[in-house]
């Protein structure tokens, strides 16, 4: 075989082969995406071909066992109406659905229509994948079929992913919240297996090293000496401690000139760029080389209403792209470990280090705040965060 030419079903990418294959046009609303790709983890065409082969034959028993399931039956339709929405279409009361109507794959369905409605597509993502997961790990069960032992089989799944235990913990995390809600939407009894499953939480987890004083004011003093939006943008996030993302997809009307010629920002979620949570929604005061980056930003005459226009060219801000153009500069300037992400870190050591009030802190950087008494009022006036804002920069 030549070495040119890639084994069926399969493409290479930096030497290595990836299986590759189109979904049927008939069982694509099986899916979320029209095609099946994964890396083969492996350099040698003899391999690559044997892995492929494989898992050509497992998708076409598969795709065979679906097809099967589309053959004529009276009333077929009629009771996956009632599977997927749990309501009866004319009285609109949850109809009478047993636990074995329901198996995982509809169960996300049920989830995703009621709590997914106005969230983002990574939220949709997130309880495909992780459900996704556990049918590959165990099969599409009804959701009293599950037991502890497939659980237990889910978790070293994962665990053979080499996913991180904090990983695993937000995907258990998820498939229990859509096991939960949609047993609990139709009505099922169900003790769930994915709860209480023992796995060690930090294997994996890296630290997030917070960005030192002496390679902050390093990094602030070459963001003045580039003087780029790339430098702005790391300016910007360095004295303020905002999210990558928060920063990335601003406007240049989102930086508001207040009395007496002071800055601020306005965190709000927009169409292409969500908040975190609820609680991410604040107003920032900007000093320091942050203030010094939205004077840059704002004195620049250009068409686009974005701060940061290359980071904002398609439907949604691509703060992905942002982190990874930004880290690659980081490296030169910071220790081992720091990364955009330890600017927030350290902008939170940094008000601990002037003893500003804990609830200040989490206003300034849109954490929440423990205790019912947080969530009345508006909070902290512009003035007395600018007065903390000022002590660190």
């Amino acid at each position: 075989m030549s070495e040119t030419i890639s084994p069926t079903f399969t493409f290479v990418k930096d030497g290595v082969f990836y299986f590759s294959r189109r979904i049927p046009s008939e069982l694509k609303r099986h899916y979320t995406s029209p095609r099946i790709a994964y890396s083969l983890r492996t350099r040698s065409p003899k391999v690559a071909e044997a892995r492929a082969r494989r898992a050509a034959d497992q998708l076409d028993e598969y795709w065979y066992h679906l097809r099967s399931q589309e053959k004529d039956l009276p009333g077929k339709h009629m009771l996956r109406l009632q599977r997927i929405a749990g309501v009866d279409a004319v009285t609109h009361i949850p109809s009478a659905v047993s636990s074995s109507s329901v198996v995982l794959s509809e169960a996300v369905g049920i989830y995703l229509t009621q709590k997914g409605r106005g969230k983002s597509v990574t939220f949709h993502r997130a309880a495909e994948r992780a459900c996704g997961y556990v049918i590959d790990a165990c099969g599409d069960k009804h959701l009293d079929a599950y037991t502890k032992a497939d659980a237990n089989a889910f978790r070293d799944s994962l665990i053979a992913r080499g996913l991180a235990g904090t990983s695993m913990t937000r995907v258990f995390g998820t498939v229990r919240a859509v096991t939960n809600f949609a047993a609990s939407e139709l009505g099922l009894s169900l003790n769930n297996p994915f709860t209480g499953v023992y796995y060690d939480r930090s294997a994996g987890a890296s630290d997030r090293s917070p960005v030192p004083a002496d390679a902050l004011a390093l990094v602030q003093s070459k963001c003045r000496e580039i003087d780029d939006d790339l430098r702005w943008l790391v300016a910007l996030v360095s004295d303020t401690g905002m999210r990558l993302a928060e920063a990335a997809g601003m406007t240049t009307e989102d930086f508001i000139r207040a009395d007496g010629g002071s800055i601020y920002a306005r965190i709000r979620p927009h169409p292409w760029r969500r908040l975190k949570t609820k609680g991410s929604e604040r107003d920032v005061p900007l000093e320091g080389e942050a203030r010094w980056a939205a004077e840059r930003i704002l004195a620049q005459k250009t068409p686009s209403a974005f701060a940061f226009p290359r980071y904002n060219k398609t439907d949604t801000t691509n703060a992905n792209s942002a982190s990874a153009a930004l880290n690659k500069w980081l490296k030169e300037f910071v220790p081992e470990g720091c990364t955009m992400h330890g600017f927030r870190h350290s902008m939170r050591d940094r008000l601990r280090a002037v003893e500003c009030p804990a609830d200040i802190v989490d206003q300034i950087g849109g954490w929440q705040t423990e205790g019912v008494g947080h969530g009345y009022g508006s909070g902290y006036p512009l003035d007395v965060l600018r007065k903390w804002m000022k002590a660190v920069t």
